[in-house]
């Protein structure tokens, strides 16, 4: 079973970019700078634009995995450093 969400990179292209991308149906990648990401996105839909509502909901689901993934991260800077 895939996870809903995963992270993406292209740092060779796209250095300051970073891709969420939704595995589920209706698939799709949130591309967005990196610093900015919940200011400046562009999402690529691959099956289709759902519904306005379900798209929002779906862009927030995104934001807030990825929100959780940085927290994360946080926490494993700290405990790597003591």
């Amino acid at each position: 079973m895939l996870p809903k969400f995963l992270l993406a990179d292209n740092s060779i292209e796209t250095p300051d970019t970073i891709f969420v991308v939704h595995t589920e149906t209706p698939k799709f990648i949130v591309e967005a700078d990196i610093d900015d990401f919940w200011n400046n996105q562009i999402v690529h839909w691959i099956d289709g634009e759902p519904t306005e509502e379900l798209a929002q909901q779906l862009i927030e689901d995104a934001e807030e995995f990825l929100e959780k993934e940085f927290e994360n991260e946080e926490l494993l800077d700290e405990q790597d450093e003591d």
